[in-house]
């Protein structure tokens, strides 16, 4: 009878008081700012999520417990959030009062301005409205610091309007890759359409210190052992790849080979997806034969097709390994899988010294009319899109192209796209047949002439050369 009176009197008590309704600001030019009134508590907790439900109580993307009121207020401060007009919140929030919990269940909230830092509200004409007690009457003070929001023509793939300008993304690789978050390492065989030599495989040879992304190729030998080549490789458990397929199980059969180098790729396709915007890239390309980087965007949705890149391919940035193409600097569009197409809008530019020696500042600008390129803030290619790539592409027996007319002028460039940084290892496209290339990209064995001739190419791999090496990821509203 005790016991039933104690839980009564606890439900009860807990019904009796209401949680203080949560302030949400959106604070310019970053940050989310939380608080509630102090009413005598021992603790105050927010959980939220940005533009995604809360599933019952979950713990959320913010979840804090503030310990210590301020000025008569609790609250939580995220300084980095990055919110836009239109951006959802979805909270509950949870207070210690006299030694009982109370919550305040199924919060939302939309982002429709912004404020400074003491709270005054910022307009969209870069003002900030205020009071005071000599003048109750608001008055306008211009903040010097702020600017009107231009709708952009960039979308991204959360809810919400977007400011020209606006930084959208942003990965200074300052901290350890957290699986899902932002980055989504591949763990799979990629196969068509250019069945590169290698296995994504992340674990054994990426690691992120400095504040830089460091990707490196080594053998499969080096992991499994001796002549492992000739065994058999089941990703099935981790593959990110369709299960059932080559891209999660490999037998060798004969002269047929399992891939016999380890790379890695990333990708931003489960968190980050954009459609026109400038992306910068600073990084330090790999040096060694036939290996390349893949710093290049992605199609999300594959609209126009799966296979041969009917969809598109953005490549960003590709600097071939070998040293005497290593002064070749290549970016555009990827409209199919082989040439002459292949490379029919890549644009070159030629360096008086190797690419993979340094640093450099890689950019795409990506907008409905055209594609343009950059290195160290120079445009070295420009691919404008006039009356869409459909009638060059049929001519030259581009099988997708009649699904281009789906579009608009620049499809498939028009669909949202996502961010892949990687490595990749010769493969039956990228690299033409030449006199030293040591197999045929139709050979049905070229991947086996390829590891044959290891002793040719693997003496120009070195540690501290030969590993795609990223400082920094940027995206920009156009």
């Amino acid at each position: 009878m005790i016991f039933l009176i104690i839980v009564w009197f606890f439900i009860h008590s807990t019904r009796c008081y209401e949680v203080p309704q949560a302030k949400l600001e959106a604070i310019y030019p970053k940050g989310l700012r939380v608080s509630i009134p102090d009413d005598g508590f021992s603790l105050f907790a927010f959980h939220g999520k940005l533009n995604e439900e809360m599933e019952g109580l979950e713990a959320g993307y913010w979840s804090r417990d503030i310990t210590k009121a301020k000025n008569g207020r609790w609250t939580f401060r995220d300084r980095e959030a990055q919110l836009k007009i239109g951006d959802k919140i979805y909270f509950w929030t949870y207070v210690i009062k006299n030694g009982l919990g109370y919550r305040q269940d199924n919060g939302e909230w939309t982002v429709k301005g912004y404020v400074n830092e003491a709270g005054e509200p910022v307009t969209t004409d870069g003002y900030s409205t205020s009071s005071n007690e000599q003048n109750p009457t608001a008055t306008t003070t211009k903040l010097s610091n702020v600017y009107p929001c231009e709708l952009s023509e960039s979308k991204v793939s959360v809810p919400g309007f977007v400011c020209k300008g606006q930084l959208l993304f942003e990965d200074n690789f300052n901290s350890e890759i957290d699986r899902g978050k932002v980055w989504t390492p591949e763990v799979k065989f990629p196969a068509e359409p250019d069945y590169p030599f290698n296995v994504y495989l992340y674990d054994v040879n990426t690691s992120v210190r400095s504040g830089r992304l460091t990707i490196k190729p080594i053998t499969l030998e080096s992991k499994y052992g001796e002549n492992f080549v000739r065994e058999s490789l089941d990703l099935s458990q981790r593959c990110t790849g369709r299960v059932g397929t080559n891209e999660c199980y490999r037998e060798a059969i004969g002269a047929q080979i399992l891939p016999p180098i380890i790379t890695a790729k990333i990708t931003t396709k489960n968190t980050f997806n954009f459609k026109y915007g400038r992306i910068d890239v600073r990084a330090r390309m790999p040096r060694g034969n036939w290996i390349f980087p893949e710093i290049q965007l992605q199609p999300r949705d594959n609209i126009y097709g799966p296979q041969n890149y009917a969809s598109g391919l953005l490549r960003i940035a590709t600097v071939k390994g070998n040293e005497y193409l290593s002064k070749k600097l290549y970016g555009g569009p990827i409209l199919c899988d082989s040439e002459p197409y292949r490379s029919k809008h890549l644009k070159e530019k030629v360096g008086f010294d190797a690419w993979n020696k340094d640093f450099h500042n890689y950019t795409l600008l990506w907008r409905p009319d055209g594609i343009y390129l950059y290195v160290d803030g120079e445009k070295y290619g420009e691919i404008s899109t006039g009356q869409g790539f459909f009638e060059d592409a049929k001519k030259s027996g581009v099988v997708a192209a009649s699904q281009w007319l789906k579009g608009t002028a620049i499809a498939p460039f028009d669909e949202m796209f996502y961010i892949s940084l990687g490595l990749s290892v010769g493969g039956i496209h990228e690299f033409p047949d030449s006199p030293d290339k040591p197999w045929k990209n139709k050979a049905t064995k070229a991947m086996f002439n390829f590891w044959e001739a290891r002793n040719q190419w693997l003496s120009t791999w070195y540690d501290d050369t030969s590993s795609l090496i990223v400082d920094y990821v940027r995206v920009y509203a156009i």
